[in-house]
């Protein structure tokens, strides 16, 4: 997706990153007037977008904005500037522009009608060159030019090392997660050589280990979802996550759509306490009551495996994790059994490596930048994305956020030659 492999030795502005905040902050830069380059280390755009889109490319949410604001816990006050100005309608409209309709779907997610990323993408890109804006792929940026002029980037690039320097400039370079599709975080030593306050960079929207599965449960269940369920966990601060849904048991623990959900609460858990409590709820439809009166009826000469399978539906992975988890005198005493099936702890010792997570933690802090995202101690630079020291649980929030966050920063670098 190159345009021209030759390094371009002035263009007036340099978005590094051509993943979605890199692209909207250069739609943003060409929109003003701008000559917007961008550089990318990947053979083409939009690597992990496009991996993001296999399943169905989930845009947004289309619950109303003050629970969709929500989303972004303690962080909410620093991103709700963002999705003010670019919020989920107005994402939807921008797709539209893009000759791409979107629909809600029945869990409240908001997809391209043809439910595919690259469409998308295409046509983004084609109205990106459009406007003039250039992109230079397998140019991976290295640092800084040695006179330490912050606007005089570095770039190993297909012809060799070339320095590229401009009037403002975009870093978008993503987190720690997916780093075979470009978001490795090299970036991190080349801020903080440069005096930027960083975060560490956690994983966030991941699974969790446990202690250790039995062979019995890794060999028969591994891979196997719990389904209509309700997870309950709660982190050091005082903040508490319930919610419906399912989730999968993994070889070495959990994952899947619930426990992405509740990752910053557990994974927070785990590093103030060492360990965190998941507690799930395998009936959530049913009361406590209910499932005491069942789990206490008379089986006669039934097992009470078999009892538990025909008065409450209770067998497959919930039954398996109900014998994994609890100790034997638990399923003699029906009182206790019933209130473990509404309420099991499932221990959790540590978050999977960041490498594999969905997204990252961590990153710029917001106290390093400006309320247009410029970094305080680098004038002319400013970071858009997964880059900054934000999450969302998927559903649709990663990706606004990240889109309206290149749209600040954006429109902050355009405006940038206003206050010099």
């Amino acid at each position: 997706m190159n345009d021209d492999d030759a390094p371009v030795s002035a263009p007036a502005a340099v978005v590094v990153g051509a993943g979605p905040a890199g692209l909207m902050a250069a739609e943003c830069l060409a929109a003003a007037g701008f000559a917007a380059t961008v550089y990318d280390a990947m053979p083409s755009s939009g690597r992990k977008f496009l991996l993001a889109g296999k399943g169905g490319l989930n845009l947004t949410h289309g619950e109303p904005i003050e629970p969709f604001l929500d989303r972004f816990g303690p962080r909410r006050a620093q991103v709700e500037p963002w999705l003010r100005g670019f919020g989920p309608q107005d994402l939807r409209d921008w797709a539209r522009g893009l000759g791409v309709e979107t629909f809600v779907g029945s869990s409240g997610r908001v997809f391209p009608v043809d439910l595919k990323a690259a469409p998308l993408l295409r046509a983004w890109l084609h109205r990106l060159r459009a406007s003039g804006v250039r992109l230079h792929m397998r140019h991976r940026w290295v640092g800084w030019e040695d006179t330490g002029a912050a606007l005089a980037l570095r770039f190993d690039t297909p012809a060799g090392p070339a320095v590229v320097r401009a009037d403002r400039v975009v870093l978008a370079l993503g987190g720690a997660s997916w780093p075979r599709l470009g978001s490795d975080a090299a970036w991190v030593p080349l801020l903080a050589a440069r005096g930027v306050d960083l975060a560490p960079l956690l994983p966030a929207n991941c699974g969790f280990d446990v202690a250790g599965w039995s062979e019995h449960l890794r060999s028969r269940f591994a891979g196997a979802p719990l389904k209509n369920v309700a997870l309950h966990c709660r982190a050091p601060d005082g903040r508490r996550f319930a919610q419906r849904g399912e989730f999968v048991v993994t070889a070495t623990g959990i994952e899947g759509q619930l426990v992405y959900a509740a990752a910053a609460l557990l994974r927070d858990g785990i590093a103030a306490a060492g360990r965190a409590i998941a507690e799930v709820d395998l009936l959530p439809e049913r009361s406590a009551e209910f499932v005491a009166a069942e789990v206490a009826r008379p089986r006669g000469s039934r097992s009470l495996s078999t009892h538990l399978k025909s008065r409450l539906g209770i067998d497959g992975v919930k039954a398996a994790l109900l014998h994994e988890l609890l100790p034997r005198e638990t399923f003699a005493d029906p009182a206790a059994l019933a209130a473990a099936i509404k309420a099991l702890p499932i221990p959790l010792l540590a978050p999977r490596p960041v490498e594999e997570a969905i997204s990252t933690a961590g990153g710029v802090r917001f106290d390093a930048l400006d309320e247009r995202l410029m970094l305080r101690v680098l004038p002319g630079v400013f970071c858009a994305g997964e880059m900054i020291d934000w999450e969302a649980p998927t559903g649709g929030y990663l990706l606004s956020a990240c889109l309206a966050s290149g749209r600040v920063a954006g429109q902050g670098a355009a405006a940038y030659h206003n206050d010099r």
